[in-house]
């Protein structure tokens, strides 16, 4: 986590929850559990996950983990993304949680590391402030979305799970990107964590990029983070990923997957309209402008990554 106090890098005290506050959140019950982080505005693949959950031969539970708004700063799309979402469980995103505030500050509340360009901070800068005043001209879904809180927690069968955006300390916390939890350094603040929250599971989003780690800590314990909901997670793979948490197994094909307990963990593929959604995009982000520069290769390409294997979950 970054110490600069520049806009889009900092991360704000308030941001900061600890891994205690997730152990005191009060526990759901879910029979299967859908996290969606980082759909960032985008309605086909909203459509697609309602579709996905409908499919499943029992309930689901959809909760939102924070950045379901980010690209859709037209007021249809936002009143149409906020209204949806809204209607399931949901918690606040950096993006979300600077939609209200009336310093700029800590602009779009990434709190990116240094290695990430400064032009990328100050476009993201942008982005959220041409979001930040579509949302204030629709205050009444700006009022629901500052009531979210920043964590949330369920048990899927035996497994106790802790939702976060960014990772267990914080909402715009690292340490649950792909690096970090291949870090053998992390593993004594890892098994802290999991400790202190008392889960088996922590679900994130946040770092934009997937990531299932296993870990042997007093039995085991998995970090599912499931990089964008409405981004492609990998190079020419144009589809949005969900982490699935289910009691039985998943009735969709899955990327790659573990279990914990009794429960199914996996990351299933979102098959959004590709075509509809770059439509979609374009029409508020043509060529040239900030969310075009930053996001546009990445949507219509996929990021220069690699997803996993199954077998790169366990890790010692």
């Amino acid at each position: 986590m970054t110490s600069s106090s520049t806009p889009g890098r900092v991360c704000p005290l308030r941001y900061r929850y600890g891994p205690l506050a997730i152990a005191a959140a009060p526990e759901r019950s879910a029979e299967t559990l859908y996290l969606i982080g980082g759909l960032y505005g985008n309605p086909q693949a909203l459509a697609a996950v309602e579709a996905m959950a409908a499919a499943e031969p029992g309930p689901v539970t959809l909760c939102f983990n924070g950045d379901f708004n980010w690209f859709n700063v037209d007021d249809a799309g936002f009143r149409a993304i906020n209204e949806r979402v809204l209607r399931h469980d949901a918690i606040l995103g950096n993006v979300e949680a600077e939609l209200g505030e009336a310093s700029d500050d800590a602009g779009c509340g990434c709190a990116y590391p240094d290695s990430v360009d400064a032009a990328v901070v100050e476009r993201s800068n942008r982005i959220h402030a041409r979001l930040k005043r579509t949302a204030a001209r629709h205050p009444d879904l700006l009022g629901r979305i500052s009531e979210l809180p920043m964590v949330a927690r369920y048990r899927v069968g035996a497994a106790r799970v802790g939702v976060v955006h960014g990772d267990a300390e914080s909402l715009a916390g690292w340490r649950f990107d792909v690096s970090s939890l291949d870090d053998p350094n992390q593993r004594a603040w890892r098994a802290q964590a999991f400790d202190a929250a008392a889960v088996d599971v922590f679900a994130s989003s946040h770092t934009c990029l997937p990531a299932a780690r296993r870990f042997d800590l007093d039995g085991p314990k998995l970090v599912a983070n499931n990089g964008a909901a409405g981004m492609p997670n990998a190079h020419g793979a144009r589809f949005g990923i969900l982490t699935r948490i289910g009691r039985t197994p998943s009735p969709h094909a899955y990327l790659y997957g573990h279990s914990v307990k009794d429960a199914h963990i996996d990351a299933l593929p979102i098959r959004y309209d590709d075509a509809a959604w770059q439509a979609y995009f374009l029409a508020n982000w043509p060529a040239g402008s900030s969310a075009w520069l930053s996001y546009f290769e990445r949507i219509s390409q996929g990021p220069a990554f690699c997803l996993q294997q199954p077998g790169d979950l366990a890790v010692a």
